[in-house]
C-alpha cells in the first residue's frame, strides 16, 4: 500500500511532487496573515517573502516536474523530435 501512494504521490495523475512547495506558500500565508493581525512588521514581511517563494517553487514544481514530460511524449507522437 505504501508503495503505490508513493507511486500516486509521485507521479504525473497525483502531482503530490508541488506538496512540499505548496506547503511551504500555506505556511507562508499563515505567517502573513498572523504578522498583519498583530502588527508585526518583520513577521509579516517574512510571511509575505514565504509565500511568494512557495508559490513561485510549486508553479516551477509542477512545470518542469509534470508539464515537460507531457510535452516531450507529445512530441515524440508526433515526430517533432
Amino acid at each position: 500500500m505504501f508503495q503505490r501512494l508513493t507511486k500516486l504521490l509521485n507521479s504525473e495523475e497525483g502531482h503530490g511532487v508541488t506538496l512540499p512547495a505548496t506547503f511551504a506558500g500555506m505556511a507562508g500565508a499563515v505567517l502573513l496573515a498572523v504578522g498583519a493581525v498583530n502588527n508585526q512588521d518583520v513577521l509579516t514581511i517574512i510571511g509575505g517573502i514565504v509565500l511568494a517563494v512557495g508559490l513561485l517553487a510549486s508553479s516551477m514544481a509542477q512545470h518542469m516536474l509534470i508539464e515537460y514530460p507531457i510535452y516531450e511524449r507529445l512530441d515524440k507522437m508526433e515526430g517533432k523530435e
